[in-house]
């Protein structure tokens, strides 16, 4: 192409720049930027040119190359337009071979030429040319360029010189091997990278999942990989994770599987089902155990069935129709044995664990012989100081397992092997001493059992005085005393029975009721005195509340035996009992203590035992206590007697039972014809009782006035009535009562509109707010004079005038309408009554205020106040 077709007249100036300053690249790129347009053969003349002048120009180049590349796009390779891509790109590595980008291109370029060898070559002169600060970037597109060659042997030696770099991304390369089924050499990579410690995973993979990996690669292709010990790997990480242990055993198992190796996988199967400790564990080996028995044996079923048309007396048959035999008795043995084995599992997580013990023993009950193995390995297997539950079980059961079988001599050796044990409670101990002793009474070895009890109960010498020993405290257990004293009471003499009696309370080991059996016995052998000793000697022993039982027993006996003959030890006895006895118990005591006096004794005793009775008993049984008392007086010295008692009952009772107590007393006097003082008692008790929750104490007053009362009485009854009410309106108000009341439960909104709602927004008046209330209505009332005016008696009181202050009384009309018998009214008229006005008093302070309120409105205002006033309203 001559240069007149490129240059045209547009051209003219460009071109006389450059010739004038042919070394600015500025010129070049506006020239170059003005043919944009142009064919691609110009631009690549003005490239060609212009680096003639700027060899070192990245900018040029750059542009340039991607402008060759992009021509032949879309081209055969073969063409020879590729080949002078190429060597433009060598001719510009020979000024830019510093340059990373374009060696990236160039590369990448031969890539999709398909030039493996050129390829390989361009990027080791890229590698040897570059900085190793840059090579990162190399070597990317070099893995992706080794990844799809064809040949693994390129790859392979491009992986390992790439990880002397990069030994980090070893993961990369073991999954190109195994992508290459290159499966030795990727188990070897793994193998190493599993015992670095300092590895860390680029894919976010821990130790376990390596481990994991490196296992199911070894044990998937054992035949594959030939230079590491398969099986030191597979136990070393059963080793190591310990929550894997069932699936690293089935892969060994598989391991040996897939070499043909059966009865090495059967005995792999068989050592991790005797060593797991989990039950999780167990059931992945035993699942996969009982499926290759039954492949195993499908197999042979499909053999046997082959050479079924062949001569049935081949000798291979019958050695397969063996082998099936086998294979079934193999598979059936493997399926009892589940539960057994599951037992071990169990015990190998605590072998101390005696309900685990016991279980497995029940496995066995038709076989005596494994039920005496497995007694004897649970017996030297469970510590007592470790054991979860009671390891003293195992040696009762183990010796009634001879028993069973009729052989004594075995079960006496099993428990005097048992004594011997240092058991963590001596109640275990004592049990096993028991039991012994109570196998000899059920074969009639009567002698044998006292025999072994008087070796159980004999203090211990020698070694076992040791503290530390079970043996060195056993001989204090009530359990084996109580069985010994049973054994001797039942085929002992009296006196070999009293001498046990006696040794257990001076041991101290002796408890209230073995005392109460002590005293009974001697007294059934009409030793009285001996047996009230042995009493005393109880008592000495324990305290209150434990001692109660010994004193009532000791107290019943006494007294029915001697009756009045010793009165005078009776009462010392009972002055022992109630000295220091709780509250509790004090009640019947002095019952007893009464009743003695009231039998055999003076009744003033008798009284004053009741008396002090009053002051010991509980608050709860002081009401029941003064009644008796009430009666018994009543009783002894007449009705009189009882209202020195009364008083003081009403005095030391508490509140809730003042009503009933006031009751009563009123009751009394009311027989007596005392209706003065019974009305005084019933308005005294009138304080303790609320009208709305006491209706019946009113009803007893009511009915009272109405037959020994007159209309005054009435009045005062009922004034004392609205009075009391108001109290507790005043004082006792409780909205949870009212809510109650009114059908809501607890937490429960009541509607809207309701009282109870009412009740729950607006603000309860206190009892100043309730008095300035009543008293403003007073003197509402009484601020005109009414025609029908309050007639008050001259001797009426501050609290009649009050009440009597309004205008009517809805309780007085009702007095007739309830039945009441029909008086004699005496006229108004012939009477001498006085009209007063109410006193001032009545209303404190509120009245004052009133009239200063009155006298402040009344009072001309001035602008602030009038202000003040219309600003409130």
């Amino acid at each position: 192409m001559d240069i007149e077709d490129i240059v045209r007249e547009t051209d003219v100036a460009y071109e006389e720049e450059i010739r004038r300053n042919p070394f600015s690249l500025k010129l070049w790129w506006r020239y170059l930027d003005a043919k944009r347009k142009s064919p691609p053969k110009i631009r690549q003349t003005i490239y060609e040119r212009s680096l003639k002048y700027l060899p070192g120009s990245y900018k040029l180049w750059f542009h340039y190359l991607k402008e060759r590349r992009e021509m032949v796009k879309g081209d055969c390779v073969t063409d020879p337009s590729y080949e002078a891509a190429n060597n433009a790109h060598e001719k510009a590595l020979v000024f830019m071979h510093k340059m990373p980008r374009i060696w990236l291109d160039y590369c990448e370029f031969l890539m999709a030429q398909g030039f493996i060898t050129k390829t390989r070559r361009t990027f080791d002169r890229a590698l040897r040319s570059l900085p190793i600060t840059q090579h990162d970037r190399v070597w990317e597109l070099y893995i992706k360029f080794a990844d799809s060659v064809a040949s693994q042997e390129t790859a392979i030696v491009v992986y390992r010189r790439y990880l002397q770099l990069e030994p980090d991304n070893v993961e990369q390369f073991i999954a190109y091997l195994l992508s290459a089924q290159r499966i030795d050499e990727a188990a070897q990579l793994l193998a190493k990278v599993v015992n670095d410690e300092d590895f860390v995973s680029k894919e976010g993979k821990t130790t376990h999942q390596l481990w994991m990996e490196l296992c199911e690669l070894i044990s998937k292709n054992p035949t594959k990989v030939t230079r590491l010990k398969c099986e030191s790997i597979i136990r070393h990480g059963i080793r190591k994770f310990t929550d894997e242990v069932g699936h690293l055993w089935n892969a060994l198992a598989d391991f040996y599987i897939r070499q043909a190796q059966f009865e090495k996988a059967r005995d792999v199967y068989e050592e991790g089902i005797h060593t797991v400790t989990t039950v999780r564990d167990f059931s992945l080996i035993y699942d996969a155990y009982t499926k290759f028995e039954e492949q195993m044996l499908s197999v042979k079923m499909e053999q046997l069935e082959g050479r079924e048309d062949d001569d049935n007396e081949d000798e291979e048959f019958k050695s397969v129709s063996d082998d099936v035999d086998l294979r079934l008795e193999r598979l059936d043995n493997l399926m009892n044995r589940r539960q057994e084995l599951l037992s071990s599992v169990l015990l190998r997580q605590n072998p101390h664990n005696v309900f685990e013990w016991q279980k497995r023993v029940r496995l066995f009950t038709s076989d005596p012989v494994k039920v005496v193995q497995t007694y004897s390995e649970a017996v030297a297997t469970v510590d007592p100081q470790k054991a979860a539950g009671k390891p003293h079980t195992l040696w009762v059961n183990w010796a009634r397992v001879y028993e069973e079988q009729g052989a004594l001599e075995d079960a006496r050796v099993i428990f005097e092997k048992a004594t011997h044990v240092n058991f963590k409670g001596i109640d275990d101990l004592a049990t096993v001493w028991c039991e012994w002793a109570e196998m000899e009474m059920r074969h009639e070895k009567y002698d044998e059992a006292l025999k072994v009890m008087r070796t159980a109960v004999r203090p211990p010498r020698g070694a076992l005085a040791n503290r530390d020993l079970v043996q060195s405290r056993v001989h204090k257990s009530v359990k084996l005393w109580s069985l010994y004293v049973d054994l001797e009471e039942s085929l002992g003499t009296v006196d070999s029975t009293k001498a046990v009696y006696e040794r257990m309370l001076d041991l101290k080991v002796a408890t209230p009721q073995i005392v109460i059996n002590y005293a009974a016995f001697l007294e059934e052998h009409k030793f009285f005195e001996e047996s009230f000793k042995a009493y005393e000697k109880g008592i000495n022993l324990f305290t209150w509340p434990a001692v109660g039982d010994l004193w009532f027993a000791y107290l019943k006996k006494f007294v029915d035996r001697y009756k009045e003959k010793k009165l005078e030890r009776a009462r010392d006895l009972f002055e022992q009992a109630v000295n220091g006895c709780p509250p509790e118990v004090a009640k019947n005591l002095y019952l007893m203590y009464a009743d003695l006096e009231e039998k055999y004794g003076l009744t003033r005793h008798a009284m004053a035992i009741y008396e002090r009775s009053t002051k010991a008993v509980p608050e709860e049984e002081l009401m029941n206590m003064y009644t008796i008392y009430i009666a018994k007086a009543s009783e002894y010295f007449g009705v009189t007697r009882t209202r020195e008692i009364f008083e003081r009952a009403i005095e030391a009772l508490p509140d809730k039972f003042i009503r009933d107590m006031c009751i009563k007393f009123a009751d009394t006097e009311r027989k007596l014809g005392e209706i003065d003082r019974a009305r005084a008692i019933y308005t005294h008790s009138s304080q303790y009782c609320n009208p709305k929750k006491d209706p019946h104490f009113w009803k007893l007053w009511y009915d009272f006035e109405v037959q020994h009362g007159n209309e005054d009485t009435f009045k005062e009854m009922l004034r004392i009535k609205r009075s009391v009410q108001q109290q507790y309106s005043q004082v006792a108000f409780n909205p949870q009562e009212f809510l109650e009341a009114q059908g809501l439960l607890p937490g429960q909104k009541p509607a809207a509109g309701t009282a109870a709602a009412a009740v729950g927004k607006r603000k309860l008046p206190t009892e100043m707010d309730m008095l300035e209330q009543q008293a403003v209505a007073v003197v509402e009332a009484g601020g005109g004079r009414q025609t029908d005016a309050v007639k008050v008696p001259s001797q009426a009181t501050d609290m009649d005038l009050e009440d009597l202050s309004k205008a009517a009384n809805p309780e007085e009309i009702d007095i007739l309408e309830e039945g009441v018998e029909e008086r004699t009214m005496i006229n108004e008229e012939e009477l001498d009554i006085e009209e007063k006005p109410v006193p001032s008093a009545v209303f404190g302070g509120l009245l004052e205020k009133v009239s200063a309120e009155q006298k402040k409105e009344e009072a001309p205002l001035g602008a602030r106040e009038r202000f003040k006033r219309r600003k409130m309203e």
